[in-house]
């Protein structure tokens, strides 16, 4: 039985039971330009990690209706080709990661139109957190809005001390509409996460680690992108490990995150049960006794 059914299953038993409550490293392989994006395949020992570079200078990497496609369609790209290990997004602009939406697109918008664009906006950031491999924000600069929202659905957040961060559409008497109000309270203390939102409040990168919304606070350097290098240092660490193990973990704990504890280690279960006929479980123990590295193949 396939994971996805098994893990279909596993929820429908929990409802029926009612147990569900309510600088600049060079090591491209390629670079593919889609205007306001930028795609790199990394190789040499950062070989599997694919960084998505935003790159729209004139407005500070706003959420536009031309970069929600493009981020649209690489996610898709990922998603089908299965080949990437792990993902880093990052700007390509000095000092801002993602201001948020696009004001001066969206003053235009009907009220209709901004609705059907917001919605838009958050089946893609909920990409970002489904992609079935690990996604790191490298956060060199300011996000707000939707820019934070971003990052917030990735697994892992690294921000350099000098940034500014907040979910701040409150000012503009609107709420965080791509996953703000969610995953922020999720992420950390909900009493903290509401205060943030009500205020619209601003907190700089170190802050944002106090609080547990980044992983990782670093000191900037003079090319901009310590982030960004922490980044790399972190995919080195994972690309260690199995390709299929990194993405069952992340099924389980996305999935048992949403669930009761019960139904949670149901899903470890049927997640486990996926790495045990693997070449790579195979590779991994006759590596150990061996005492050589292992040479995971994500098979």
């Amino acid at each position: 039985m396939c994971l996805t059914t098994k893990l279909v299953n596993i929820f429908k038993q929990s409802r029926n039971n009612k147990l569900i409550q309510h600088t600049t490293r060079n090591y491209a392989q390629n670079i593919l330009t889609s205007n306001e994006l930028i795609i790199e395949n990394l190789q040499g020992k950062y070989s599997g990690v694919t960084v998505f570079g935003m790159k729209r200078p004139s407005r500070k990497n706003a959420l536009g209706v031309n970069l929600v496609k493009q981020l649209d369609e690489e996610l898709d790209m990922i998603s089908d080709k299965g080949k990437a290990r792990v993902l880093i997004v990052r700007s390509l602009v000095k000092d801002i990661f993602c201001s948020g939406a696009d004001l001066k697109e969206r003053i235009k918008m009907s009220p209709s139109e901004v609705s059907i664009f917001v919605k838009k906006l958050r089946s893609v950031v909920n990409k970002f957190h489904q992609l079935p491999i690990p996604v790191i924000a490298a956060m060199d600069g300011s996000a707000f809005g939707g820019g934070l929202e971003i990052a917030l659905a990735c697994d892992i957040r690294i921000v350099s001390a000098n940034i500014k961060l907040g979910l701040v559409e409150t000012k503009l008497a609107i709420i965080p509409g791509a996953g703000g109000t969610q995953r922020l309270p999720r992420l950390i203390n909900p009493a903290v996460a509401k205060e943030l939102i009500y205020t619209a409040r601003i907190i700089d990168g170190k802050k944002a680690q106090i609080l547990g919304i980044a992983n990782h606070c670093v000191d900037q350097n003079e090319s901009g992108d310590a982030s960004y290098l922490s980044s790399l240092d972190l995919c080195e660490e994972m690309l260690r490990n199995g390709p299929l193990a990194l993405k069952m973990a992340k099924t389980a704990i996305n999935k048992g995150l949403e669930v009761d504890l019960h139904t949670g280690l149901a899903i470890e279960e049927a997640c486990y049960a996926q790495v045990i006929p693997t070449k790579d479980r195979t590779e991994a123990l006759e590596a150990f006794q061996n005492n050589r590295v292992p040479n995971f193949v994500g098979e």
